[in-house]
């Protein structure tokens, strides 16, 4: 279950931190899970990537227990600074790497992953069956939107920014 959050604030307040350590911030989210959870994902800049020769996805260096645990030393400062940001109830602040099924979350993160495959949930129907989800390679970011080729519905999904409400990489073990 999420909470209720100023995504656009925080981002504003943590992705200093991030990059102070030289690390990305993918995403923060406040969940539920037997009191609340200040989820921070970060990662390595410049880390997992398309290769433009092969098209593949490379998975990058990753991020160390060390930067985790020196981006949450960091950030519980500056967060005590801007507590207004955050529930007045205690929260715990969980300082992890996105995994291989990445979240996308920044129109930066769905230029950067153009050409693999991808899943994206909407918050409004994409068509008149209802379907709310869909799943195939990432063609581009274009427009303020997200295109998806989708083979077995022989269709280009074109998901307006606004309308993606959780989109993340498929990784595929070969």
């Amino acid at each position: 279950m999420s909470l209720t959050l100023d995504k656009t604030a925080l981002f504003d307040v943590i992705e200093p931190v991030c990059k102070a350590h030289g690390l990305e911030l993918v995403d923060v989210a406040l969940v539920s899970e037997q009191g609340a959870v200040l989820r921070v994902l970060i990662d390595r800049e410049g880390g997992a990537h398309v290769e433009k020769a092969t098209g593949k996805l490379v998975p990058g260096s990753g991020v160390s227990l060390a930067d985790c645990q020196s981006v949450s030393r960091d950030l519980s400062t500056v967060l005590d600074v801007h507590e207004r940001l955050l529930p007045s109830s205690r929260y715990r602040l969980e300082v992890s790497s996105p995994g291989i099924d990445r979240p996308l979350v920044r129109p930066r993160d769905f230029e950067r992953f153009a050409g693999v495959e991808v899943r994206v949930h909407t918050k409004l129907p994409l068509d008149d069956t209802g379907r709310r989800k869909v799943q195939g390679t990432l063609l581009k970011y274009e427009g303020e939107a997200v295109h998806v080729d989708d083979p077995p519905s022989k269709t280009t999904w074109v998901v307006p920014l606004d309308n993606v409400s959780k989109a993340h990489v498929v990784f595929r073990f070969q």
